[in-house]
């Protein structure tokens, strides 16, 4: 899902590559390339940004229904049912176009060589919180 905005702890990207079926991110350990399952750590970073959202659900919704420019119940309903199940999305890809435009606002997943998830960086501006961290 994240392809292009994961990088491992020292700084370098982590692309993704199949193993069989299943994608992963590779991080490169001094030479030992480690593979390391993709959907395991998409399902951390949308934890980590449902949590963010449902902090601020209101705030969220206001502005989803403002950028859809509507403002009726039906697409309230819609829009929160779609942060209700925002955790379900793992392996629905992200748009090369979004992925993109996230990167360049500064969005970014660092993750160790085990494959947790040890930082999220969010684009400046984003939503407010207690911190940028995960």
């Amino acid at each position: 899902m994240f392809e292009g905005l994961v990088v491992d702890q020292r700084g370098n990207a982590a692309p993704i590559r199949h193993v069989g079926q299943n994608a992963c991110y590779v991080v490169d350990d001094d030479g030992f390339l480690r593979h390391l399952d993709a959907a395991s750590i998409d399902r951390q970073v949308l934890a980590f940004l449902k949590g963010q959202v449902d902090e601020h659900r209101d705030i969220a919704v206001d502005g989803v229904l403002q950028m859809m420019g509507k403002d009726d119940l039906f697409t309230k309903v819609a829009v929160e049912s779609s942060i209700d199940k925002m955790d379900e999305a793992v392996g629905q890809p992200i748009p090369a176009e979004a992925r993109q435009w996230l990167g360049m606002l500064g969005f970014r997943v660092v993750i160790n060589d085990q494959g947790d998830v040890v930082d999220i960086e969010m684009p400046a501006g984003g939503i407010e919180g207690d911190g940028d961290e995960y």
